[in-house]
């Protein structure tokens, strides 16, 4: 168990420094739903497409990668592709609702302080919590 905790923190740092660099190299915020609009190009304005697409492509790569360097990640509900699709969208909803997404608020925005940040990344911290209390309760976790 502890190399799954210094994993954890080697990915924290460097998503940290991720969003960072951004931020300091090219002024913009590292949220994965602006990054990603970007990229497919719903959004004129942000990061240099080149940047969006290089960044969009790097999340699954690095996951790709780890996987293949600690062996595998063992999935126990393997989604099919329209319950992921839904989730997809369900989420694209959730972050034009939500003026951004998890990475956007919580790693980018609370880091500069921001209150719109700070009480969105409570409300979708409370969400989880409270998901996770009612899967466990109903049996299902």
């Amino acid at each position: 168990m502890p190399q799954a905790w210094g994993l954890a923190l080697l990915g924290g740092l460097m998503i940290g420094g991720a969003a960072a660099l951004m931020l300091l190299a090219l002024g913009r915020i590292a949220g994965v739903s602006g990054l990603s609009a970007r990229a497919v190009g719903l959004a004129d304005a942000g990061a240099p497409r080149a940047v969006a697409l290089a960044f969009i492509v790097g999340l699954p790569l690095g996951g790709w990668l780890m996987a293949s360097a600690l062996g595998g990640v063992r999935l126990t509900f393997p989604p099919g592709g329209l319950v992921l699709a839904v989730a997809g969208l369900l989420v694209g909803f959730g972050t034009r609702l939500g003026s951004g997404c998890t990475s956007g608020h919580g790693v980018c925005g609370m880091s500069r302080l921001s209150r719109r940040s700070i009480v969105a990344t409570v409300l979708f911290m409370a969400s989880g919590i409270a998901t996770v209390a009612v899967m466990r309760a109903a049996g299902l976790s």
